[in-house]
């Protein structure tokens, strides 16, 4: 929840010289619902794509204060749902979710789907459990063939705001064996590896590298990082080399 329409354009103007010459990776901003119109506008033509922070699964009714799919498209091309803090402040459960991923692919639109445990979730080893039931509950339902348009991000709720992050070893495994590795287990090994899946938390452009170096890790949703056009541009170019470097 930063940045008025007015900051959200300036910001996006000075995006695009920042991030266009950077290649090899895809460069995506989610600004709040107001902001979307003056973003998209701006960034039309350039390479930064843009998408949604929430979205309901209903194509419209009776929802105050909701936004639709209807209402997005034509503007954005990804949707995060199911972010920690949705689920916490807004009480979304897995079964919302799981709708609102069926509905956005149903209509040409790339779910996000966050998953991530708590930290007393992490101290009691119920890590992999947890991830992986959030995970299997995102996907039920949907197709094979629909695995290419979505993407999960690991982002322990310990971590997010908190100035804590797991290590590149930490979220590789979690990513590894609660996300990748229950993927495999519902549509194959050749399938799960069609799945980007980002780590998310407390990502800096001083831990970026050591994320992007991770065999698990295709890419990162970050926060507070993203709200400065240097920063920014440090954690894409941090992600282009690093995955250039792994081939």
């Amino acid at each position: 929840m930063y940045k008025t329409p007015g900051e959200a354009v300036e910001f996006a103007r000075a995006l695009i010289p920042a991030l266009s010459p950077l290649d090899g990776v895809e460069r995506v901003v989610c600004p709040p619902f107001i902001d979307i119109p003056g973003v998209a506008a701006v960034l039309a033509g350039s390479p930064i794509k843009v998408g949604a922070q929430n979205v309901h699964w209903e194509p419209q009714g009776a929802f105050t204060g909701s936004i639709s799919i209807p209402m997005l498209k034509g503007l954005v091309e990804y949707v995060i749902i199911g972010h920690s803090e949705v689920r916490q402040y807004q009480h979304e459960t897995d079964e919302m979710i799981n709708k609102k991923a069926k509905a956005l692919l149903a209509n040409g639109l790339k779910p996000i789907i966050a998953v991530g445990e708590s930290l007393a979730q992490n101290e009691a080893g119920e890590t992999e459990a947890f991830v992986g039931g959030q995970v299997r509950a995102a996907f039920d339902g949907i197709a094979a063939s629909d695995l290419p348009n979505v993407v999960v991000a690991y982002e322990p709720i310990w971590a997010i705001g908190t100035g804590r992050s797991a290590t590149g070893e930490q979220a590789n495994r979690i990513i590894s064996r609660a996300v990748r590795a229950v993927l495999a287990s519902l549509y194959g090994a050749d399938n799960a590896e069609k799945v980007r899946i980002q780590y998310g938390g407390s990502v800096k452009p001083d831990n970026m590298k050591e994320f992007m170096s991770q065999p698990d890790i295709d890419g990162a949703l970050v926060g507070g990082a993203s709200l400065k056009v240097e920063d920014f541009t440090a954690l894409t170019r941090l992600a282009a080399e690093a995955k250039k470097g792994s081939g």
